[in-house]
């Protein structure tokens, strides 16, 4: 409900948005009482990758809010437009300077309280030296039993890191509760 409130005017006419039921068993929708303009709040897609080096993980340290300083996969939105898999090359490039091939589904991850629909899949390497992009604090390889669960960014990242590593290490350590 907070994220309706962040919108007030209707972006074709200007004129106020109400809060307004349009069909039985949907959500509330923002409606222009002027000129009927229906505004959607559609969620964003995310796509990431979980990248694994020598039984090792990469992670990078967000240099941007939210979660400023935080562990998170290598990742970003997808553009208008942009196949969900070239958006996950290209924040990955972007971010760790590493080009990718694209793997299979890790998962898809969505939250009521969360405005973006996150799909990740495994990732290998093909090229490119790890180094940090300019939203990036620092990349690091990660052992298994050293993810730095306590300092993840996002739930997202972490259920993804927990499928994945349940799938294809199952003698992983377990994150620590």
């Amino acid at each position: 409900m907070e994220r309706i409130r962040t919108y007030r005017f209707c972006p074709v006419c200007g004129e106020a948005l109400k809060l307004t039921h349009i069909k039985d068993g949907e959500p509330p929708r923002l409606v222009c009482a002027v000129c009927g303009f229906i505004f959607y709040l559609d969620p964003k897609v995310a796509a990431c990758v979980i990248i694994e080096i020598e039984n090792k993980i990469v992670l990078l340290k967000r240099a941007i809010e939210p979660s400023l300083g935080k562990w998170v996969i290598p990742g970003g939105y997808v553009d208008v437009g942009e196949p969900v898999t070239e958006a996950a090359l290209r924040e990955t490039w972007e971010e760790v300077r590493l080009r990718v091939a694209i793997g299979p589904l890790v998962g898809v991850y969505s939250y009521p309280e969360a405005t973006a629909i996150v799909v990740v899949y495994k990732a290998f390497v093909q090229d490119g030296r790890m180094a940090p992009g300019d939203e990036t604090l620092e990349v690091r390889l990660f052992a298994l039993a050293d993810i730095p669960w306590n300092q993840i960014a996002f739930k997202s990242t972490r259920d993804a890191l927990q499928d994945y590593l349940r799938t294809h290490h199952p003698e992983a350590p377990p994150e620590p509760r």
